[in-house]
């Protein structure tokens, strides 16, 4: 157990959760105190032991059953006379109906070996040892889809009675909960299966789904994309009371050595009263950049949306989208209002960011430094959002340069990761030479370069 505690500490770590030896030391004692019989209340107290904020929960349950849960001794090979498929999906929809915790497990799991085997598995086939590779596995995707999960819901809320509108809507959005539930147990049992044939450490490192917050957005699926939308209020007051005592600190200005040496001429020569400078009170000016061409719109909504909700934080945010020439786009972000799916693709129907549809960085900075320039000033910060991707155009140096002279402050954030940068048609190692360029492939390192990057 205590090797076994040492390595799941060890992968909570590579999945961004920083448990230190003060929390595995106050993980043991846990154990000791909790045991091993009741798996929920010991999963309640290593939470409570080795987390420390929110969001990281489902990727400590996911590595939780890969670590302390064990499957029972199973026959992992259908009968060889099973019942039919809809004869199972009316068991289903009669279980969950009934919503029997016991019943409901190991109804997934028999269902996962009557539908999710793959490559062999659950066929009779006897499993290859652990680590060698065979293609065998099991996949809860592919038993859901059998399953239909739409049909399921319809059929749980018509089961459980109601005739009314409320009641069926209510009854509706049990029947969801009840079918996630039975989703995430078939997923569960998956796991761990595929843990037995191919070892522990490889599922923990390739089969368990990162937190909201580590998954790139390139990469991000529409549900990841739902979440990361839910993290711009929380993200961006964080980010507010951070710039705020920045703000606060940095208005007591710098020492003037001049003034603070000839003061102390009274006293010895010894500076016992310095002397600051007076610094000039006032909100910085925000400009955002952004490309909202193909897989980086995701990267580019969240941006808009998080600079938008610290409005508050500066005397003007303006905000401008580019595919192949640029418009401005500021009325499509409103300080206090959730974020909306899909805003890229409307903004590109009603402006005028895009003529032909592929990204053109030269041509959207020409029409930018046409149109736009009187936005940058001595007091504004210029973000400019995009993976560089030019399609192979020209990259418009001279147009980068207008803008770099007009702002105070030009920073570039890149989904892509930085070893993408001079591959394929990137001109990120080009612009990279002529203004800062951060890698931002998630939520957490975007935090961070704001964070660090915004004026005070």
């Amino acid at each position: 157990m205590t090797d076994r505690l040492v390595d799941f500490v060890g992968i909570l770590r590579d999945y961004g959760i920083t448990a230190g030896p003060s929390e595995t030391v106050d993980a043991a004692e846990a154990i000791l105190a909790l045991g091993l019989t009741d798996t929920h209340r010991l999963r309640s107290g290593l939470a409570a032991t080795l987390l420390r904020r929110n969001g990281q929960r489902a990727v400590f349950d996911q590595l939780f059953d890969l670590y302390f849960l064990g499957i029972d001794t199973i026959d992992p090979h259908p009968p060889e006379q099973p019942e039919s498929l809809e004869a199972l999906r009316d068991r289903v929809v009669s279980v969950l109906a009934d919503d029997e915790r016991t019943t409901t497990t190991e109804l997934a799991r028999e269902t996962l070996t009557r539908l999710g085997g793959y490559g062999g598995a659950g066929a009779g086939r006897t499993p290859n040892p652990v680590g060698t590779g065979s293609g065998m596995g099991w996949s809860s995707y592919q038993t859901m889809k059998a399953l239909r999960p739409e049909e399921l819901i319809d059929r749980i809320a018509e089961t459980m009675g109601g005739t009314d509108e409320l009641a069926t809507a209510v009854h509706t959005i049990e029947a969801e909960r009840r079918v996630d539930a039975f989703r995430a147990t078939v997923r569960t049992e998956a796991m761990l299966r595929s843990a037995q044939l191919r070892g522990t450490d490889y599922i923990a490192r390739r089969g368990v789904e990162s937190a909201t917050d580590h998954v790139d957005f390139l990469g991000a699926r529409e549900q990841d994309l739902a979440e990361m939308r839910r993290l711009v209020t929380p993200l961006a007051r964080k980010l507010a009371t951070r710039l705020a005592a920045r703000r606060k600190k940095s208005v007591r200005g710098h020492i003037d050595m001049r003034r603070t040496l000839r003061r102390s001429m009274a006293t010895g020569g010894v500076p016992i009263d310095p002397v600051l400078r007076a610094r000039k009170h006032g909100r910085p000016d925000l400009v955002i950049l952004a490309d909202l061409s193909g897989s980086v719109t995701g990267f580019a909504e969240f941006t808009l949306h998080l600079t938008q909700a610290l409005q508050d934080q500066f005397s003007r945010v303006r905000s401008f989208g580019f595919v192949d020439t640029c418009d401005e786009i500021t009325p499509y972000f409103t300080p206090g209002t959730p974020p909306a799916p899909g805003i890229a693709t409307r903004i590109i129907r009603e402006t005028h960011v895009s003529r032909f549809g592929s990204s053109n960085y030269g041509e959207a900075f020409r029409a930018f430094t046409t149109t736009h320039l009187e936005a940058l000033g001595p007091r504004t910060s210029l973000l400019i959002l995009g993976d560089a991707r030019t399609n192979r155009t020209d990259p418009n140096l001279d147009a980068l340069h207008l803008m770099l002279d007009r702002a105070k402050n030009v920073y570039w954030l890149n989904p892509e990761p930085a070893r993408s940068w001079s591959t394929g048609d990137s001109a990120a190692a080009v612009y990279a030479e002529h203004v800062t360029m951060h890698e931002c492939r998630n939520v957490e390192q975007l935090t961070t370069v704001i964070g660090r990057l915004l004026p005070v």
